[in-house]
């Protein structure tokens, strides 16, 4: 299938997904760029269409992920083959559904995924096994209105380095689906669950799991090097001018600093989140 005019009605269901409000109404996204594109089809991820410039053609990595995400299937070890239309567009069009002044040449418009809730507990979901790390016990990260896309991105890219189970996303926080926060989390936002959710009841049910609840804070007199980490974990990190929210630092059940040496008075909350995660990670792998 080939659409050359920017008025074709898809183009422009197309383009309203770069505000927020028409991912809201369509339940889709955008990803744009062969590096995204590539790791999405990898991922299985619930792609809709893959939309490339005619003149450019499809990159090599796109049409190899594809063909590799195929020949999976046919052996049983992926999710299924592929079901993606493949359509190429006129550089016009790419130019209307891209965010940047130079389109990349191929988009992909990905379905939201629609995660329960019971990923938190059970440590997976859906067609994903569980990510539990070695220790057997859940690691989760609460973002409690996170502002900038590079930091959420940042945060998502560490607790899918760490194999952590889940991302809870609260009221407040950045969108997940704003390009740039698409951009940022390089491709990590298709390897774990990511759960938009109201944090009061959620963390609620948390304490009453006896799952560990924690906070950063430079007030606190325990270091997060002599926390044990390998119990069942959820890290919850903050705005980056106001720190958590008056009802997740009430429900925390453990505050840690995080000690330096240096003379910085402190660190950025996706360097913070980072630090936090690797020392569980680091426990867990001993």
């Amino acid at each position: 299938m080939h659409i050359a005019s920017v008025q074709n009605a898809r183009v422009k269901l197309w383009s309203q997904l770069l505000d927020k409000k028409g991912r809201d109404k369509q339940g889709q996204f955008l990803i744009e760029g062969v590096h995204l594109v590539t790791e999405a089809i990898r991922s299985g991820a619930p792609i809709d269409a893959v939309v490339y410039s005619e003149a450019r053609g499809i990159p090599s990595e796109v049409d190899q992920a594809a063909t590799e995400a195929v020949e999976k299937a046919r052996a049983g070890a992926g999710a299924g083959a592929p079901a993606f239309e493949w359509i190429s567009v006129s550089e016009d069009v790419l130019l209307k559904c891209s965010d940047t002044q130079t389109p990349q040449g191929i988009f992909a418009v990905v379905n939201k995924p629609a995660w329960s809730l019971e990923v938190l507990w059970s440590g997976g979901g859906q067609d994903q096994p569980g990510r539990r790390g070695r220790s057997g016990e859940p690691l989760v990260v609460v973002v409690d209105g996170v502002q900038d896309p590079g930091n959420l991105g940042t945060i998502i890219r560490s607790a899918d380095a760490v194999g952590a189970t889940a991302v809870v996303l609260g009221r407040g926080t950045v969108d997940l689906y704003n390009p740039k926060t698409v951009r940022s989390t390089m491709g990590s936002l298709f390897h774990l669950p990511i759960v938009e959710a109201e944090l009061g009841p959620l963390l609620e049910e948390a304490g009453e799991r006896e799952l560990q609840l924690v906070v950063a804070s430079l007030q606190a007199s325990e270091s997060c090097y002599a926390v044990d980490f390998t119990r069942g974990t959820w890290f919850i990190v903050g705005n980056e001018a106001r720190g958590v929210s008056e009802t997740a630092s009430r429900l925390a059940n453990r505050r840690v600093i995080i000690p330096m040496a240096g003379d910085a008075e402190s660190l950025n909350v996706a360097m913070a989140a980072t630090v936090l995660l690797f020392e569980a990670s680091r426990q867990r792998l001993t």
